[in-house]
Order: structure tokens, then sequence, then C-alpha cells
């Protein structure tokens, strides 16, 4: 869908404004600007091309039926941030019943945080990977981490959320998810350091 009448150029907070009143091309611009990162958002979380887009889409259509409900109180990415993450653990929690975690698993004790080795960065891993590699690597690495690790990191790093965000929208405490983020970083320092040294040895 390519932006017409100009909306391209307005901020998110004039498009909301003009969606509420009927514009569709204006929630069409939303859709645009933000629908890369919504879908990416959603792959991470569920793991999964078809769920994340079934997720994608019902994101933007509970957005877009919920506009009257969006009080600007925040930016509209994080209000459709909010509603993809939901959509996106529906997802998981429904293929829960073929999985071997739960989303509420118990988080591990202060002892079992911590390896007690961890293999060396590379010094300069950047000069040794393009961009894009560096980028896929970083996605399979991401992609690794069990869902209950996976979410945390994804809303805390990538999508840069506060920690008390992050606790709310997966519904867990503020100690549980510096826990469960302590974690994921660890385990994905380990999984890269590794892909480096398989880089360096090819």
């Amino acid at each position: 869908m390519s932006p017409t009448n100009g909306t391209a150029t307005l901020t998110d907070h004039e498009l909301v404004q003009q969606a509420k009143a009927g514009n569709l091309d204006a929630f069409g611009e939303l859709v645009n600007r933000h629908e890369r990162k919504i879908f990416r958002l959603t792959q991470h979380i569920t793991g999964n091309r078809e769920d994340a887009e079934d997720a994608l889409q019902e994101a933007f259509l509970k957005a877009f039926s919920r506009l009257s409900q969006f009080q600007g109180d925040s930016q509209f990415y994080t209000w459709l941030v909010r509603i993809a993450v939901n959509e996106s653990l529906m997802k998981l929690r429904k293929r829960k019943a073929h999985a071997t975690f739960s989303l509420d698993d118990p988080i591990e004790t202060q002892d079992d945080l911590i390896p007690r080795e961890h293999a060396d960065w590379d010094d300069n891993p950047e000069q040794k990977y393009a961009q894009k590699e560096l980028q896929e690597i970083l996605d399979r690495a991401v992609q690794s981490l069990s869902p209950i690790f996976r979410s945390v990191f994804v809303l805390r790093d990538l999508e840069q959320l506060s920690t008390e965000e992050t606790a709310e929208m997966l519904q867990l405490s503020v100690p549980a998810v510096k826990s469960r983020l302590l974690r994921a970083r660890l385990q994905l320092r380990e999984k890269l350091s590794k892909s480096f040294q398989r880089g360096n040895a090819a």
C-alpha cells in the first residue's frame, strides 16, 4: 500500500487522529511505517514465521479496532508493540501443549545464572563479518534461546523497553525480568562467541 494524500509526511500522532476520523489511508501509512519492525518482533518472540505473520495481522487488526482507546499517553509504536507482544505470547501459549517449556517456569537461582567459563570475544568481529552476516548470526542466536528468555531479551534489548514495561507486558516481577535478561545475555554471548570462533577456523 503506497501512501496517499501526503500521509507520509505526517507524524504518527497526526496519522492516528486522521485514522480515528475514518481516514483509512492514514492507518495504511501507520502499517507501512511499522509492519517490518513489528514482524521482526513477532518472529523473534514466536520463533515461527507462520505464527509471526498471524500475530502481525492480529496486532494491526486489533490496533485498528481499538484505535479509539489510544489516548496518546505513549507513542503509537509503543502501544502497538504491547498489542503485538500479547498476540505473540498467545501464539506461544497455544503451542504450549506441544512444547517442553512454560512461560511460567521458575527462575533459576543466582548460582545457576553464571556459566563457569566464558568464551572470549574476538577483538573486532565486525571486521570479519559483513553487517548482514552479523545480523543473521544474531537472529539465529536469538531464535535459539528458549521462549522464556527470548521474550525478555527482545523487549528489553531489541525494543529497548524499560524493565518495568517488560515486566508488565510479560506479567512477571521486575526481579524475574532482570534474572531472565541476564541469563539470555550470557547465553547469547556464548552462542555468538562460538559462531565467531567457527568463522575464524573456516
